[in-house]
């Protein structure tokens, strides 16, 4: 019997000891969800790039400016083809390789003074060419490149300078020939009328024959010179200072105006100066070189801006190996990197104004002029033009009746563009980049 009652009783208390020490868990320092609550939130440059002040200026424009590369994407696609022309079923085929996320009926019905969309009238199709403005602005654009021949070699000429040892990767100007403003063919129609200048070491590596010293300028130093000279600024406030232009809403905090003020003065070298004129003893001194650098690499942009992730290439040859990211966002008043588009893009702030660029050029009137048509919308389109619908599957091959009388295309023109393509064309021919859709 007291056998039975000492285990009753030892039950109990182990029950109890138990249940004491679940409650202290429960309650405890030790608990998962306490743990989390007093867990130190991550301070990195993803969780500051979603928490900075955005600008919505910018990023409204890179929205615009992913629209217009989708469609001149498109235009890359049809003028591949064999009579500038391409029907809808061969382009949703290949709009996932251009990047272009919806159906390609709704793309095309956003762009009307881009696109022109028609049934043919042998194979009974809709099909898609580039409109006369559209085709006339990149005429435009191709011939104001080739006449700011010049600008093209300078701008080289300074991105070499810019470089430890005057040699650039060519597969890195590659990706950026579009913000530079080179042609496509640079490399056969520029590079040899211009080898006194810049010559191939070898087939990847384009190299600086001779420093220019009237071009070791950066551009900071007119503006810095326009400060000093106008507003009666010390030299010392000016001389190291950079544009600070901070976006709408952003937060100054306390102690934060005193180290901007020291950071403007703080000597560096310069980007087109010896890192021994300034010798680098800390890391402010450091990053403020890299923030020249890239700076001066911006400003020789057409636009005034880069993606991100091509900065990448340059960060040895221009010793800016840093964290990239991170660097630009200590400074939201001279950088802004959008996310907005298809990629994480770099902006100089001081270049743009109400998202336009302060001072523009020949090529970038003629790229605006093109993002003029893209926000246009159906505005100023013939009644003619809009009547005409289609399905937006039309990647299965079905497509919706279209009114006879909206086609106003000259039937005896196809039978000849037909006959073209039967006697020239083989089976097997293709384009590069992008096959043809075979009529037949």
């Amino acid at each position: 019997m007291a056998s039975t009652i000492f285990s009753a009783r030892s039950l109990h208390a182990r029950s109890l000891r138990l249940h004491i020490l679940g409650e202290a868990f429960l309650y405890g320092p030790f608990n998962c969800s306490m743990q989390r609550r007093w867990k130190k939130p991550v301070d990195s440059a993803r969780t500051r790039l979603e928490g900075r002040t955005r600008d919505h200026r910018l990023d409204k424009l890179m929205i615009q400016l992913r629209n217009l590369r989708l469609a001149l994407a498109l235009h890359e696609l049809i003028s591949q083809q064999r009579n500038g022309y391409a029907s809808l079923q061969l382009l949703s085929k290949w709009r996932h390789e251009i990047g272009l996320n919806i159906e390609i009926g709704a793309f095309l019905k956003k762009c009307p003074h881009i696109f022109e969309i028609y049934m043919h009238p042998l194979k009974k199709k809709p099909c898609c060419k580039v409109t006369q403005k559209m085709a006339d602005l990149i005429e435009e654009e191709d011939a104001v490149i080739r006449d700011n021949e010049n600008d093209i070699v300078q701008r080289l000429k300074k991105l070499h300078m810019l470089s430890k040892c005057r040699t650039l990767n060519m597969h890195a100007i590659w990706l950026i020939r579009r913000e530079l403003g080179l042609p496509d063919d640079y490399r056969s129609t520029i590079l040899p009328k211009h080898q006194h200048y810049l010559s191939l070491e070898s087939p990847d590596t384009l190299a600086l024959v001779s420093w220019d010293e009237e071009l070791a300028v950066a551009k900071i130093e007119e503006w810095r010179e326009k400060e000093y000279t106008e507003k009666w600024l010390a030299e010392s406030e000016t001389k190291y200072a950079f544009p600070i232009n901070f976006p709408t809403g952003f937060k100054i905090e306390k102690g934060f105006r005193e180290k901007l003020k020291n950071w403007q003065r703080l000597p560096y070298a310069k980007p087109y100066e010896k890192d021994g004129l300034h010798p680098i003893h800390n890391v402010e001194r450091l990053d403020k070189r890299i923030v020249g650098i890239l700076h001066e690499l911006l400003s020789l942009t057409v636009e005034k801006m880069i993606p991100l992730e091509r900065l990448s290439h340059f960060r040895r040859v221009f010793s800016m190996e840093v964290n990239l990211r991170e660097l630009l966002l200590k400074h939201p008043g001279i950088f802004y990197i959008s996310t907005k588009g298809s990629t994480q893009t770099v902006l100089l702030r001081d270049s743009y104004h109400k998202g336009c660029l302060i001072e523009p050029n020949p090529v970038y009137d003629v790229r605006r002029k093109m993002l003029d048509l893209i926000l246009s919308g159906c505005r100023n389109v013939g009644e003619t033009e809009n009547a005409i619908w289609f399905d937006e599957e039309c990647g299965q091959g079905s497509s919706q009746e279209v009114q006879n009388e909206t086609c106003h295309v000259d039937t005896t023109t196809y039978k000849q563009e037909l006959e073209i393509e039967s006697g020239s064309y083989g089976k097997n021919h293709c384009t590069a980049g992008f096959p043809f859709y075979d009529p037949k």
